[in-house]
């Protein structure tokens, strides 16, 4: 549940000052833009009176800085043409209603890591997709995100991207170039950035395997000391590759 807190009230707009009562304890802002903002209220799922009170006139719509997990309640909000969810929690389980005339998502800083899956759902549900921004995310391999990513793996993301959305315009803050439009026709399905999986550092050995490791003190990288037990390895050294370059008399 959010906490309800007051707030002053922007409404600026005649046909909506009838809204100015209902809205006063929910902190929302309306401008003569249609515009709906509930920035930072720590909420974790879209009130229901937000959708109740504005969906049928909000043209744009201001969740960022929250603590969404769920988009559900989106769907009050049918005739939207930009959302914004920045800096919430939304992961790889994001499913957005039907918003036909939805023009520009953003969603940087989210936790959103597979980006094919995303991709897909955002071809079905937004059709009229112009404008997508994913930054901050590890789907989208940056900089922002890991050190370990370079300006090669955001093209390859790039490209990606446009072969499942191709009437984007703008990506990521930036405008879609021509040539990155034609490499995409011929590259893109290629361009698949792998989602990855968490690492593990632990080795499990199977109770059937003939060989065990050697004593764990000796694996310690600041330990020199010998190590004295049994071990199951048996060395001939008749495969050596070093053996074959001694002479009899270097023996």
């Amino acid at each position: 549940m959010c906490p309800w807190a007051p707030r002053v009230i922007l409404v600026t707009t005649p046909t909506l000052s009838s809204l100015t009562e209902c809205l006063q304890p929910h902190q929302a802002t309306i401008s003569t833009e249609k515009l709906v903002s509930y920035i930072g209220q720590d909420c974790r799922e879209i009130p229901e009176h937000l959708g109740r009170d504005c969906g049928h006139f909000a043209k744009r719509l201001d969740l960022s800085f929250n603590l969404l997990r769920s988009l559900e309640g989106l769907s009050a909000f049918g005739s939207l043409e930009e959302l914004i969810l920045d800096n919430n929690l939304l992961g790889d389980d994001l499913v957005l209603p039907g918003l036909p005339r939805l023009h520009t998502l953003t969603l940087n800083k989210n936790q959103i890591t597979d980006l094919e899956y995303l991709l897909d759902h955002l071809a079905e549900v937004t059709p009229a997709l112009e404008y997508l921004s994913l930054l901050g995310n590890v789907a989208c391999p940056n900089e922002l995100v890991s050190l370990e990513k370079d300006e090669e793996d955001y093209k390859r993301y790039r490209c990606f991207v446009l072969h499942k959305l191709p009437n984007l315009k703008f990506l990521d803050a930036q405008k879609v170039t021509k040539q990155e439009r034609e490499e995409a026709l011929v590259r893109g399905a290629f361009m698949k950035v792998v989602k990855p999986k968490p690492s593990s550092d632990r080795v499990v050995v199977s109770p059937k395997s003939r060989y065990t490791p050697l004593p764990s003190a000796s694996r310690e990288l600041t330990s020199h000391r010998g190590i004295l037990g049994k071990c199951r390895y048996i060395y001939y050294g008749k495969n050596s590759e070093g053996n074959r370059f001694i002479r009899d008399d270097q023996l």
